[in-house]
């Protein structure tokens, strides 16, 4: 039986960004600043984004990248052009809440902002792109977390689905797939930047992480409402940092670690897909002593408006241990593992695990049976441009190449059903995680440093020509 090298009949590949990772304009046309905006590079950073060191403003001696970033704000019709020419089939982007709602708590809408995604989305039509909106990609107004202490407030809810209500009724015929939170997990490991939350001294953290979960999740399940009743048309989906753990050893303690650290992850998509808290968080939180306030309005809500598919970023994979003396840590990512002997790493220490991508679709769709997207998947490196700005980038193109034939095998072999896959950073722009530029993932080479010096000049790298012709034959130009 010959391989069947094409993917299902309108796929949709394409790239992603987010909003503070390229617009830039912080403050053009009225918005206001964001908890995103006032996270520097540096040393300080993990500290900041963690909820441990406070930072609400811009402080002297600091650098902000997303102040500038790229400056897509500015340039999104010569990117737009260059998605098209790519010929993606969807744009996977952001909304910054803060250009919609510069505090995030007024009553009206700042039309300045609603006018630029219109005209973004308009852009992305001409060129037969469609847009895939993710409402909240890490980004909350500074003056929702200093006034009510981010997603701890219950007060959140009103606000976000004001911003919910907006975004699909000015947009209704221009967007119908959304996503409601951003690597939603991410609130565990990053929670100043996933959901605006700082903590007290002596407070229980694990406490107030579960409770501004809660809510987001509650919030979640409005916006689904939403989006059904405003436009019947409309999917809407959960998005998590996935990417499965392996047990180090065969020992069952290592095992159980494993099942464990997937529960972590899992925990929010088990709410958003089958509507409910699962056992095992339940006997958790009663364990450790946390109490997560919610009413029975809560339940119904997550119980009645579960997400139509799931969507995920996946980098690579993880190992897990229930060995407390084995602790020798992967480097950068913020979602540190151990290492595993069996495969390569990036620059910045990821593993590059292409079946494992295989295996977590499996797993995911063995776990809930509803429709997939990978929203992100990548190379981070540092790309040495020519002259002319060229990058030979044959790396990135042999990574990608690797996890396109995963996502085959899984789609033609294991049956899993995935509607489509956009490439994380398809143009350069600053890393969440280090804020850095010269951590680099797109297909479009942006001549910007980790100082913010350079033209911002935007140029073609060799994987640019090579997605051009994986979306052109659907996925068979991967041999």
């Amino acid at each position: 039986m010959t391989e069947k090298l094409t993917f299902p009949d309108g796929f949709l590949w394409g790239g992603a960004t987010a909003a503070n990772q390229c617009e830039g304009a912080y403050d053009a046309d009225g918005r206001g600043l964001a908890n995103v905006d006032v996270v520097p590079i540096g040393a300080d950073r993990l500290a900041i984004i963690t909820g441990k060191k406070k930072m609400f403003d811009f402080e002297e001696g600091y650098f902000y990248p997303a102040k500038e970033a790229i400056d897509m704000y500015h340039r999104f019709k010569e990117d737009i052009a260059l998605f098209g020419e790519m010929g993606f089939k969807t744009y996977r982007m952001s909304i910054a809440w803060s250009r919609i709602f510069p505090k995030g708590d007024e009553l009206e809408p700042n039309e300045a902002g609603l006018k630029f995604y219109e005209d973004l989305f308009k852009e992305c039509h001409k060129y037969g792109i469609e847009p895939l909106v993710t409402i909240t990609h890490f980004d909350c107004p500074m003056h929702l977390i200093e006034q009510y202490g981010g997603w701890r407030s219950r007060k959140m809810l009103e606000f976000y689905e004001r911003l919910c209500r907006t975004l699909f009724t000015r947009y209704k015929g221009l967007v119908k797939y959304w996503l409601t939170f951003n690597e939603i997990n991410m609130i565990l490991h990053a929670p100043f930047m996933g959901a605006g939350l700082c903590f007290e001294e002596g407070e229980n953290e694990e406490q107030v992480k579960y409770q501004a979960a809660h809510h987001e999740l509650v919030a979640s399940a409005i916006a689904t409402k939403l989006a059904h009743e405003i436009d019947p048309e409309n999917k809407v989906g959960c998005m998590l940092a996935a990417g499965q753990n392996y047990p180090n050893t065969c020992h069952p303690r290592d095992v159980w670690a494993g099942i464990e650290e997937d529960r972590k992850n899992y925990f929010f998509i088990d709410v958003q897909a089958r509507g409910e808290y699962p056992n095992y968080a339940k006997t958790a939180w009663e364990r450790e002593g946390i109490n997560v306030e919610m009413t029975e309005e809560d339940l119904q809500l997550l119980k009645e408006h579960t997400v139509d598919f799931i969507s995920f970023s996946y980098y690579s994979s993880r190992v897990a241990s229930g060995d407390p003396k084995v602790n020798e840590l992967t480097e950068g990512n913020i979602f540190a593992s151990l290492k595993n002997p069996y495969l390569e790493a990036s620059e910045w220490g990821w593993q590059i695990d292409p079946l494992g991508l295989r295996i977590t679709l499996n797993t995911i769709w063995d776990r809930y049976q509803k429709p997939m997207f990978i929203v992100e998947n990548g190379l981070g490196a540092v790309d040495t441009p020519d002259e002319n700005g060229y990058v030979a980038d044959d790396y990135r193109i042999d990574y990608l190449a690797a996890h396109v034939k995963a996502m085959r095998e899984a789609i033609n072999e294991d049956g899993v059903v995935l509607w489509g896959y956009t490439t994380w950073g398809c143009i350069d722009l600053v890393s969440a995680g280090t804020g850095e530029m010269k951590k680099r993932y797109g297909f479009i080479y942006v001549d910007r440093d980790n100082e913010g010096k350079g033209t911002l000049k935007r140029s073609k790298k060799k994987s640019f020509d090579w997605y051009k012709e994986v979306v052109a034959t659907n996925g068979a130009s991967v041999k």
